[in-house]
């Protein structure tokens, strides 16, 4: 049975902010325009995902929003600080802690933790620039399999959101 995953780095940070620490640090105008975007592609690729998993910093949170807005009916999605600057074991465990029973998940994070993930899981050395997202497919079973074995994913498309830009504000 496939599982997909998608891998996908928060929208473009806003700079000009009074925001204290990088933790806190929202998305600027051009990152909420832009996640936006990426959730239509997923949709019209088919690959809605069942439930997400995001960093639990103020910027991945508005792109999860971002998201929530075009994907419609909510999802189930949990914030956490594992997968806030992670580490390749960070989204390793964080795959191995999914249910079961999901078959489509929704990885919400950060750099460089998120490409090196990506070239751990499928073997594919990407840019995730923001608002970037990487789809991967698996035949294995259950997600726990996948996470102790380099290769153990497919990379199927890396979605941009800069090749996605309308024709209306080139």
């Amino acid at each position: 049975m496939k599982r997909r995953l998608i891998l996908m780095r928060h929208g473009k940070s806003a700079w000009d902010t009074a925001a204290l620490e990088d933790h806190t640090r929202p998305l600027s105008d051009r990152g909420r325009r832009e996640a936006p975007w990426v959730a239509a592609r997923l949709l019209e690729l088919g690959w809605r995902p069942e439930r997400v998993v995001s960093s639990d910093s103020e910027r991945t949170r508005q792109t999860y929003t971002c998201l929530r807005s075009i994907f419609g009916d909510p999802m189930p999605v949990e914030f956490t600080r594992e997968l806030y600057l992670p580490d390749v074991d960070a989204v390793r465990g964080a795959i191995a802690r999914l249910p079961p029973e999901a078959r489509g998940v929704l990885l919400l994070g950060h750099n460089p933790g998120f490409e090196e993930a990506l070239a751990w899981l499928s073997g594919a050395a990407e840019r995730l620039k923001t608002s970037s997202a990487a789809l991967l497919e698996t035949e294995a079973d259950p997600w726990t399999s996948t996470v102790d074995r380099p290769r153990a994913f497919r990379l199927i498309s890396v979605i941009r959101a800069k090749d996605l830009r309308p024709k209306s504000l080139e």
